[in-house]
């Protein structure tokens, strides 16, 4: 996380008035008491008014106020309507994320649009997933870093193989998430169902790009069979 982006997450920890404590803020954000303490101390230094110490705690004395963020009607619906679809149809990690996400935006959002119900006249019913994407938040997290990694994969037929995969892109297609990579065993792209992979290990070996097993390949050599 950005030293930035953790700022403004302390910031968001402190609106609810409560006195919080450093180690509190610092299992939160996933970092040291060091690096919590040194934030704060910037927090303070640039006029936010955190009162407390080291040891005993922290607490906002007085509000603080974001500048509102300028977002039409149609543009807050839109992002409510994408965020309920996401909290819907991603793994447990992102649809926390989501969730997140949505505080933020109406918290800075203008007062008129935080009186308005973004979703009125849209209601969302996602079609049901077909079965739940356990190994998503990792393969998500293999195409980040470049992992390569091992899945055992279930095929329609029921047969079961054991893959070593380059994942280069996850993608919903509406009722699944699809793992689209470099198939070492077979030496072509594969796209694999994420609800079908039925184990996946990371083998702590990263790869590069490598011309002709890219994504962008993947999407050309797509594109290809569509044409031909």
């Amino acid at each position: 996380m950005r030293r930035t982006d953790r700022l403004f997450e302390i910031l968001q920890l402190f609106r609810g008035g409560k006195l919080l404590l450093g180690r509190d803020i610092a299992e939160r954000l996933e970092v040291s008491l060091r690096t919590v303490y040194r934030d704060i101390d910037t927090l303070v230094a640039s006029g936010v008014p955190i009162e407390g110490e080291r040891g005993l705690g922290y607490i906002l004395r007085e509000p603080i106020f974001l500048p509102p963020l300028t977002l039409t009607l149609e543009e807050h619906r839109a992002l409510h309507l994408a965020i309920a679809i996401l909290r819907q149809t991603a793994d447990a990690e992102l649809a926390e994320a989501a969730g997140r996400l949505c505080d933020k935006i109406d918290a800075v959002v203008p007062s008129e649009l935080q009186r308005r119900d973004p979703l009125h006249e849209v209601s969302v019913y996602a079609a049901e997933v077909v079965a739940p994407a356990k190994h998503l938040p990792a393969l998500r997290q293999a195409v980040a870093e470049r992992q390569v990694v091992e899945i055992a994969y279930d095929s329609l037929k029921g047969e079961r193989t054991e893959r070593c995969i380059q994942p280069l892109q996850t993608e919903y297609w509406g009722r699944l998430w699809i793992c689209a990579a470099w198939c070492r065993t077979r030496q072509a792209f594969r796209a694999f169902r994420v609800d079908r992979i039925a184990q996946c290990r990371p083998t702590g070996e990263t790869f590069q790009d490598e011309a002709g097993k890219r994504y962008a390949d993947y999407l050309a050599q797509l594109d290809y069979s569509a044409d031909s």
